[in-house]
């Protein structure tokens, strides 16, 4: 199975436009929050709308700037992960999106005991001997992935517990625009590749086991 992750899309529905031809086939497409820029759900469907020309399969969580009616929306879409396990091919993917409360006030945050209690909820449905792919909108806490501008790690706590549990193969996350990079927590590779308008995406290849987790760029 090949898997693109996109994050942080913002609306910047020209740049998408461009940017979706040029990757690779994928079996699947995540999205990992921040679809618009706290836009309601007709700015949902139209980014939506872009992403479904390149791939009907999607799986997508919101982020901290996707209003309450895009949350709704996913989930009306049938494409939303969180606080879900959903069966692909033989392969789990879990998701949880929103972000701890930021400095500015956003739409979709959450403290960590929601950020805990929803990731054990989707934790319980995971089968046994099955890859297991984490879709996140906030990185996990103390990876390259959470680091902002002064060097600190904003991440969840509440994630990283949960992939140190857990252990699944990758997670792809986002949010912190400057953090685009590649990293381990445990055995878990994370990978934030950084906003979709940037040209760079996440790229896993998965079957029984994990084979290449990486963050690529559309200009190679």
């Amino acid at each position: 199975m090949i898997i693109v992750g996109l994050t942080d899309i913002h609306g910047h529905i020209r740049a998408l436009a461009e940017l979706m031809p040029k990757l690779p086939e994928a079996d699947i497409l995540l999205v990992a929050g921040d679809l618009t820029h706290f836009g309601d759900k007709a700015d949902a469907a139209e980014v939506l709308e872009v992403l479904r020309q390149y791939n009907e399969r999607i799986l997508a969580v919101p982020g901290n700037c996707d209003r309450p009616e895009v949350v709704q929306y996913l989930k009306d879409e049938g494409i939303s992960l969180h606080g879900n396990c959903v069966d692909v091919d033989n392969v789990a993917f879990l998701g949880i999106g929103g972000s701890l409360p930021c400095p500015g006030r956003t739409p979709n945050e959450m403290p960590e005991r929601e950020f805990d209690k929803l990731l054990k909820r989707c934790g319980r449905e995971v089968k046994a001997n099955m890859p297991v792919i984490l879709l996140t909108h906030q990185p996990p806490y103390g990876t390259r992935a959470d680091l902002v501008g002064t060097g600190r790690h904003v991440g969840s706590t509440s994630i990283r517990r949960f992939i140190d549990d857990i252990k699944p193969a990758v997670c792809i996350c986002g949010h912190i625009h400057e953090a685009r990079s590649e990293d381990t927590a445990g055995k878990t590779i994370v990978l934030n590749p950084g906003p979709a308008d940037r040209g760079f995406y996440a790229y896993v290849e998965v079957d029984t086991e994990l084979r290449l987790a990486e963050v690529r760029s559309v200009a190679g």
